[in-house]
C-alpha cells in the first residue's frame, strides 16, 4: 500500500466495518482538501461547517459534507477545474470514485458536486479485511457532497491551519466564532420540514463547552440574506437569546436524538437533551 495512504489509515485503527467506513469517508474528505489545495481553490474560497470542525477542531462526531464559501460574490464561478483536481488526487492513491457536478434544475447561489463511488471496491484498497467488507451489498456507495456558496454574506473572518499529512498543506477556513454563526444561522433558520437536524445542537453544545463566542454581527449578516432578520435592526445578545429560547421550545428533541445517533460513538452524549436542557444552556452563549 502508498505509504501515504497508510499514514492516513493509521490514525484510525479500525476495528468493525463501521469503523473502517467511517475513515474511508474522512480519509476522501481529507484528500479532497488536499486536492483543492494543489488547485489553489483556497485563494477564492474557505472552508466550514460540520467536517472543518471535525478535521481541524476536533469534533467528536463524524460528518458528511464539505462546505465552502467564496471569498467574495461570483456568481459566475466555475467549479469544474477544482473537480479535476480532486479527481486527481484520489486516482493518484489507488482510489476509484467519480467527482460530478450537480446539474442545476433552479438558479441558487450554491453549486454542488459529488465524490461518488463504490464503498466495497474503496474500502478493499485501503486495506479493510475482505472478511468484514463481503458483508456489504455490491451496489452500496459512498457519497460525499461538495458545496460551494457563490454569494456569501459579508463580515466573515478566516484563519488558515495546517495538516501535515499525507504531505503538508494548508486549508483557509472560518474562525471559530464566524463558524458558530454559522451553525446559529442553520440551527435559527433551517426548514425542518419533518427532519430536525440533530447535529445542529449537538455543534451547539460543543461551541458552548469550548467558550467559543458567536461573532454576532456576521450572524446578523447571514440572517438579513437569508430573510430572517431586518437589516434596519441591529442584532444584540438579548435578541439572540430570544431567537434561541423560541426555536428550543419548537424542537422535536426525540428527532433531534435520531439524526445525529449514527454519526457519534456514545449514546451517553443524549442522555440530558430536552427542551429545558436546551434553554438552560442559552446563558452560556457569548458574542463577540
Amino acid at each position: 500500500m502508498n505509504l501515504a495512504l497508510q499514514s492516513l489509515i493509521d490514525r484510525y485503527h479500525p476495528q468493525t466495518l463501521q469503523d473502517w467506513e467511517n475513515a474511508l469517508k474522512e480519509i476522501i474528505q481529507e484528500l479532497a482538501l488536499l486536492g483543492l489545495w494543489r488547485a489553489k481553490f483556497y485563494q477564492h474560497a474557505a472552508f466550514y461547517g460540520g467536517t472543518a470542525l471535525r478535521i481541524f477542531h476536533g469534533l467528536p462526531r463524524f460528518s458528511e459534507d464539505l462546505d465552502f464559501s467564496l471569498l467574495q460574490p461570483d456568481k459566475s464561478f466555475d467549479l469544474d477545474p477544482y473537480l479535476e483536481a480532486i479527481r486527481i488526487e484520489l486516482a493518484s492513491l489507488g482510489f476509484s470514485f467519480k467527482v460530478e457536478q450537480k446539474t442545476k434544475l433552479i438558479q441558487t447561489a450554491i453549486n454542488s458536486a459529488f465524490i461518488k463511488g463504490e464503498t466495497r471496491v474503496n474500502l478493499l484498497s485501503i486495506g479493510a479485511p475482505e472478511d468484514l467488507s463481503r458483508f456489504l451489498p455490491k451496489p452500496q456507495k459512498i457519497k460525499i457532497k461538495l458545496e460551494v456558496d457563490t454569494t456569501p454574506p459579508p463580515g466573515a473572518d478566516y484563519e488558515v491551519e495546517t495538516q501535515l499529512i499525507p504531505i503538508p498543506y494548508q486549508v483557509k477556513l472560518f474562525t471559530l466564532p464566524c463558524l458558530f454563526a454559522g451553525k446559529l444561522h442553520a440551527l435559527l433558520c433551517r426548514n425542518w420540514k419533518s427532519r430536525v437536524k440533530g447535529r445542529d445542537y449537538y455543534d451547539f453544545i460543543w461551541y458552548l463547552g469550548r467558550e467559543v463566542p458567536c461573532h454576532l454581527s456576521h450572524l446578523q449578516q447571514r440572517m438579513e440574506q437569508s430573510g430572517h432578520w431586518q437589516a434596519s435592526a441591529k442584532m444584540n445578545l438579548t435578541d439572540l437569546n430570544k431567537l434561541l429560547i423560541a426555536r428550543f421550545e419548537q424542537v422535536d428533541v426525540e428527532q433531534a436524538k435520531s439524526d445525529v445517533r449514527p454519526f457519534i460513538k456514545n449514546d451517553d452524549e443524549l442522555a440530558l437533551w430536552s427542551r429545558k436542557f436546551f434553554v438552560s444552556l442559552i446563558e452560556r452563549v457569548r458574542v463577540v
